[in-house]
């Protein structure tokens, strides 16, 4: 058995690595040793093992999670690829929205406000009482937008089955949305047949949590933005962009911040406007 295994400090000198981090990958079940002497409890470990555990290291550098790394290396190497790649593809547009991230905080703490809150060109208009499908959730912001995809989904066909969708679709937030933040959120979906509505709310169970409820007339104060835009932070700075120019006129708030998203996502490109975000001002 000796001249079968090797030691661990040994096989760590073989694998170019400590024992502290071969004890460590054990303890994760990312790298198992070959043999544990019941006695001593001395790991040993088979030569073909380094390569194994080179490679569960290299792919701790790129703070792939303990999770994906433990499928990774129990897969084909054609699997393994692509497994890397997919979690490259989104640790690339994760570092990208970072580093936008990075830019506008630095932005506001250079005293740029004005500069970046003169992108944004600040409208009202008078909204109408409407009759509004709606679901809440609490969610924090990396659930977010798969959530208002699938509610307003699931409200926009329930709305054929009550006189039909009447206005844009909106998202209300009755309080913040963040990593650290669940807010909650409401999707609303304004439709014809308030009586067809609550029929169909009522239906759908408590598990949505799906509600009808009246929205009252209100005069928004509201910007304009880009698909590109929704991606924080640039929505966020649409937000203080509007908040800065209710707070120079002196106007006050009716009711929570909102995105009225007016145009179809899916056909929409980069560049074409998509969505208001607004504030109900009186």
């Amino acid at each position: 058995m000796s001249q079968e295994l090797l030691t661990i400090g040994a096989f760590a000198a073989r694998a170019r690595l400590s024992a502290k981090a071969l004890r460590l990958y054990d303890r994760l079940g990312l790298l198992a040793p070959a043999y544990v002497d019941e006695v001593s409890g001395y790991r040993y470990y088979r030569a073909d093992q380094a390569e194994r555990a080179r490679l569960v290291a290299l792919l701790r550098r790129l703070d792939m999670p303990l999770a994906r790394i433990a499928e990774l290396v129990e897969t084909d190497d054609t699997s393994a690829a692509a497994l890397l790649g997919a979690y490259w593809a989104d640790a690339e547009a994760r570092f990208a929205s970072q580093r936008t991230l990075a830019e506008y905080l630095r932005g506001r703490l250079s005293g740029r406000n004005s500069e970046m809150y003169g992108k944004f060109v600040v409208e009202t208009a008078e909204v109408p009482e409407r009759v509004v499908l709606t679901q809440t959730r609490h969610t924090l912001a990396d659930e977010l937008p798969a959530w208002i995809g699938a509610s307003l989904e699931r409200l926009e066909k329930g709305a054929k089955v009550c006189g039909g969708v009447t206005a844009a679709p909106f998202v209300v937030y009755h309080a913040e949305v963040s990593q650290e933040s669940d807010g909650p959120a409401e999707s609303c979906v304004p439709v014809a047949d308030e009586g067809a509505a609550r029929v169909w709310a009522a239906e759908q169970g408590r598990g949505w949590e799906t509600r009808v409820r009246v929205e009252p007339a209100r005069r928004l104060a509201f910007t304009r933005i880009t698909k590109a835009q929704v991606a924080h932070p640039q929505i966020v700075a649409a937000f203080e962009a509007v908040e800065a120019w209710v707070a120079e006129r002196g106007l006050g708030y009716d009711g929570p911040c909102r995105e009225v998203y007016f145009a179809d996502w899916d056909s929409a490109g980069p560049n074409d406007p998509v969505c208001d975000v607004a504030f109900p001002v009186r």
